[in-house]
């Protein structure tokens, strides 16, 4: 193969390293001359490597989120993810996962390469099977007999094991890869193959030849020739990781093959700051080089040539040749179909290398924050967690001006960028009539929160001298995401500072500016008890769906924004209960009885006063008896006048001659000055119309007939059910709550707007004296009594 320019490789900088002083610059490459004047940082701290490599085609990634801009790939399957539990055998479906995995991502226009372990595993499956038939046949010849006793099986030696299952494994590979239509292509390496210049070039043009050509190389070390490696070979001052395992194999060719991502799949999660199945061990989301300090390892897995450390080193190694690093579980059941391509996507799988460590806290510590800063929160005294409401009602009103600004660069952003709707734009502005009703709706809840925490809410005295309650205490971390809404930011933090949460929050990118100055005058009126920390506002780059797999650090998730956005959350919390309503289709009946007067004024301001919230008219009902007549005409002509568009139930398009636009789907929210007209034939029909094609929200009646409304009220099985009132009235504030979270649909814990009562749950406290159960026993010396006692008097003022 003719000479070719290879790039800056740690051979060749190891040459120029030991043997400046021996060696005429004109002997050395150009590249590696180039060198000399470079600055170079030292990372003394990982001892087979102490200069980091440049790299011609730039750094690692910086962020999860960029890994989807990967190109060229490798990854590589560590021996416990290829082989069976009893280490004879592959574990064939994991294997056929993973396979389909990598033809994905190749048939994207990827350029996947795998370095597999399985070769030992495979070869010993083979030469068990073997020897124990070999044995079955001498001892059949010998004694006559077929039964196979005491037949030892001598311990097998791994180069021959590896050499008796090579073709075998790629034979497996092979006629895995042809399901999807990929050719596949084997290469076996030793070390020899990356430190001898000539055999460096040709695995180097082999490989992109066979990228080229779509073709996937599987790599594995020559196990069948491989001396056995010299223990710390690479740790001894030497500046090139040698390859005597597949981790190290792994980063040696990602460097020399300039790969943008390697995924290092093994038997457990990722890295943990102390070995897995300690107590506290946590997974390491991001790790720094130089944070290996913090680290403990562990003993090896139960195959293989490396364990964790290894691993890391040779992460470490390949992140300072400029290819990003995840290490990452591809042994567990319900996350290894699809490991390699949520790693891909950027989700928060595993442990992510990075060499940009960010300006503030992770998410995890913040969620840390927000739990020790919650905590403390709630053992203030009432007047104190009111104090600081108050102060940020002032707060609102007294820096109106630079909030009002910071809005301002949002809602210019946002309309030079055209990315949002009219009704988004609509919740993203401020002004300072806003401004003026959140501050009056922080003092109603400041008012209201005095008797809020540690409320008893039941006494039993179980026996003589044994007393039972119940009291109420806050939920924990509350994780609120919301869309568009700034305003929410104070109303969500005035609630949790009520209710002694802690708080995370996470606002759309939309409302940055916005987000910011507010959250940081909550941290200011915070700090008047140093309480700072509990509420936390997220501004790191993690997906929504990855902030909702945090069962850990949140108690409870609540979704402030689109269905959609809510429907997606619902989708991807795991272990968190989310709190919240995906649709607010909300209707109104209009009964025989009803008003003529109310009936406008009711239908238009459910469904024009703020069309884009969630507690607006969707579906007006229409009782049949009502067409045709003066009331249902001036229905629709004030609708007219109004300019919402009007859609046609199926009912209701029958009885027309020219109708409306009919409805694509009765379960419509609209968000706009659009609706839906259907007819009913009686309130029977308008509730069973509700039930089927209603989200639970908020329903209304009007009528005068006091026994049909009751009807109604009793039967619609929604949060908020109203009699002649508008739709808009489902509200934190308007209820006297002071402010909400958001409205509910939920059938468990809270219902309809959840103000502070809806964000406390309860604990017992039981008060004894040397009390046992065995006293209570037949023969024993105490009876239950399980008296109920009075409450103590509950502050209103």
């Amino acid at each position: 193969m003719p000479s070719q320019p290879f790039p800056v490789s740690p051979s060749s900088f190891l040459l120029y390293h030991k043997q400046e002083n021996s060696l005429a610059a004109s002997n050395l490459p150009h590249h590696t001359q180039s060198l000399r004047n470079e600055s170079i940082r030292c990372w003394s701290n990982i001892p087979f490597i102490t200069m980091p490599l440049s790299r011609a085609h730039g750094k690692s990634f910086a962020h999860r989120s960029e890994l989807k801009h990967a190109k060229r790939i490798v990854v590589k399957l560590g021996s416990a993810v290829v082989t069976r539990g009893d280490e004879c055998g592959l574990a064939l479906g994991r294997l056929a996962s993973i396979v389909e995995q990598v033809s994905m991502l190749q048939n994207q226009g990827r350029e996947m390469m795998i370095v597999t372990s399985g070769a030992v595993a495979f070869g010993k499956q083979r030469l068990r099977h073997e020897i124990l038939l070999s044995q079955s046949v001498r001892q059949a010849l010998h004694s006559g007999q077929s039964q196979l006793k005491d037949m030892a099986i001598p311990v097998l030696e791994a180069r021959a094991c590896a050499a008796a299952g090579q073709s075998g494994l790629m034979a497996l590979y092979e006629a895995m890869f042809t399901q999807y239509s990929i050719c596949a292509a084997q290469i076996l390496v030793t070390n020899l193959d990356f430190h001898d210049e000539q055999k460096r070039r040709n695995l180097n043009g082999t490989l992109h030849e066979l990228l080229r050509m779509n073709i996937v190389p599987i790599i594995n070390t020559n196990d069948a020739v491989v001396p056995p490696p010299e223990p710390n070979s690479d740790l001894q001052g030497v500046n090139v990781i040698s390859v005597k395992d597949n981790d190290s194999l792994a980063a040696r060719l990602a460097v020399e093959m300039k790969t943008d991502l390697l995924i290092v799949l093994s038997d457990v999660e990722g890295l943990f700051d102390s070995p897995p199945g300690s107590d506290d061990a946590k997974l390491i989301d991001i790790f720094y080089p130089g944070d290996q300090q913090s680290v403990t390892f562990g003993t090896k897995s139960r195959v293989g040539m490396g364990g964790m450390e290894a691993k890391v080193k040779a992460a470490l190694w390949a992140l300072q040749g400029g290819t990003s690093v995840v290490i990452a579980n591809g042994t567990h059941p319900k996350i290894s179909g699809h490991v390699i391509t949520d790693i891909v996507e950027g989700k928060k799988v595993g442990t992510f290398f990075s060499e940009v460590k960010p300006a503030g806290p992770t998410v995890e510590q913040q969620g840390e924050m927000s739990r020790a800063g919650g905590r403390t929160l709630a053992a203030l005294q009432p007047e104190q967690r009111a104090e600081i409401i108050y102060r940020l009602a002032d707060l609102l009103t007294d820096q109106r001006e630079e909030i009002l600004l910071a809005n301002k660069k949002d809602l210019e952003e946002a309309e030079n960028k055209g990315r949002l709707a009219l009704p988004l734009l609509k919740r993203l502005s401020l002004s300072t009539s806003k401004l003026n009703s959140l501050a009056i709706g922080l003092r109603q809840i400041a008012a209201s929160s005095q008797d809020s925490v540690g409320r008893i809410i039941r006494r039993t005295r179980i026996a003589k001298d044994l007393e039972l309650e119940q009291v109420t205490v806050p939920i924990g971390v509350l994780l609120v995401i919301f869309e568009s809404r700034p305003d929410c930011l104070p109303q969500v933090s005035a609630l949790a500072i009520a209710s002694g949460n802690g708080l995370l929050l996470k606002g759309g990118k939309e409302a940055a500016y916005s987000n910011q100055i507010l959250h940081h005058l909550t941290q200011e009126a915070l700090s008047i008890h140093g309480v700072k920390d509990a509420v936390q506002l997220v501004n790191t780059r993690e997906e929504v769906e990855d902030l909702c797999r945090l069962d850990k650090l949140i108690d409870l998730i609540i979704p402030r924004g689109s269905s959609q956005l809510v429907r997606n959350i619902q989708k991807a919390a795991k272990g968190i209960p989310v709190m919240g309503h995906s649709e607010g289709i909300c209707h109104v009946y209009v009964d025989t009885d009803a008003s003529v007067e109310k009936v406008t004024r009711i239908i238009r301001d459910s469904k024009c006063e703020y069309p884009a919230a969630c507690n607006a008219l969707e579906t007006l009902l229409i009782h049949r008896d009502l067409l045709r007549t003066p009331l249902f005409d001036q229905i629709i002509d004030m609708l007219r006048v109004e300019q919402v568009k009007i859609h046609a139930g199926p009912k209701f398009a029958s009885y027309l001659t020219f109708s409306p636009s009919e409805v694509k789907s009765l379960r419509t929210e609209y968000g706009d000055l659009e609706c839906c007209i259907e007819v009913v034939d009686s309130v029977q029909e308008a509730v069973e119309h509700i039930h089927k094609y209603g989200s639970s929200h908020t329903d209304v009646i009007i009528t005068e007939n006091e026994k049909t409304a009751e009807f109604f009220l009793q039967h619609v099985d929604s949060a908020c059910v109203f009699w002649n009132a508008s739709t808009r009235f489902s509200d934190g504030y308007r209820f006297g709550l002071g402010a909400e979270v958001g409205i509910s649909t939920s059938r468990i814990h809270a219902r309809g707007p959840v103000g502070i009562e809806g964000l406390l749950t309860t604990k017992w406290l039981l008060r004894g004296d040397n009390h046992v159960v065995s006293d209570f026993s037949e023969h024993g010396s105490m009876k239950y009594l399980h008296e109920n006692l009075p409450l103590p008097h509950r502050n209103t003022s």
